[in-house]
């Protein structure tokens, strides 16, 4: 059975949002709905193939969500697409600048939406499809499609935070995080992390690593690194 592609819809006019979402649910796709930005980024974002974002929004607009996204790894290569009634030529190299790829003006048509989504979703999977769902750094195996770890070909138990810290510093060997850097990456925006939190799950992971762990580096006064 192939999976269904999910899509986050995130728009503050909650009728618009759920006709959209309705229309995509009975397109094929599994649909979820936020009705705004700080509500959507309580949701597990990571596991969305799309994300429809209206850009005038209370509170945290679209673009200013968008840029939370593109900074953490976990979420910085899902597509997104601008839903809004901004269609100067400004905010749209805007949307375009901070990673979209496509941008909708309102008023639109269903069927407009869906044709692009479709085609959003084609050119991003076909991308992916390049991309290995697999990623080995000497004796550590990162399975990105299932959210695993192996050492040495044995799996280890992760917790998602301690997942996250290690495929962000196995995506860049040699270069060292500091805690705040950490802490920025890998927690959400609204929730109050110490340095401390960051050196236990460090230890935590180092630990989990084993025959590895004298991988993870602590560089004293810096942060830690993948070396």
């Amino acid at each position: 059975m192939i999976n269904k592609k999910r899509i986050l819809v995130v728009d503050d006019e909650k009728d618009l949002c759920d006709i959209l979402s309705l229309n995509l649910h009975m397109a094929g796709y599994e649909v979820e709905a936020s009705y705004s930005a700080e509500e959507a980024l309580n949701i597990e974002i990571e596991s969305f193939d799309l994300l429809i974002l209206d850009v005038m929004m209370e509170g945290m607009s679209g673009f200013d969500m968008a840029k939370v996204l593109k900074k953490n790894p976990a979420t910085a290569s899902i597509p997104i697409i601008f839903l809004t009634a901004k269609d100067t030529e400004d905010d749209i190299l805007k949307g375009f600048g901070l990673g979209a790829d496509d941008y909708i003006s309102k008023p639109f048509f269903l069927r407009e939406v869906l044709a692009r989504v479709k085609a959003v979703l084609a050119r991003t999977s076909k991308k992916l499809d390049k991309q290995e769902d697999v990623f080995s750094y000497k004796g550590i195996k990162v399975n990105y499609a299932h959210k695993s770890v192996w050492v040495n070909d044995s799996e280890v138990s992760v917790t998602r935070t301690e997942f996250d810290i290690l495929r962000l510093l196995l995506s860049h060997p040699g270069k060292v995080f500091s805690r705040q850097e950490l802490i920025e990456s890998v927690w959400p925006k609204d929730v109050i992390v110490t340095e401390r939190t960051v050196d236990v799950n460090i230890t935590r992971l180092r630990k989990k690593l084993g025959s590895c762990s004298d991988l993870l580096c602590t560089r004293q006064g810096f942060g830690y690194c993948i070396i």
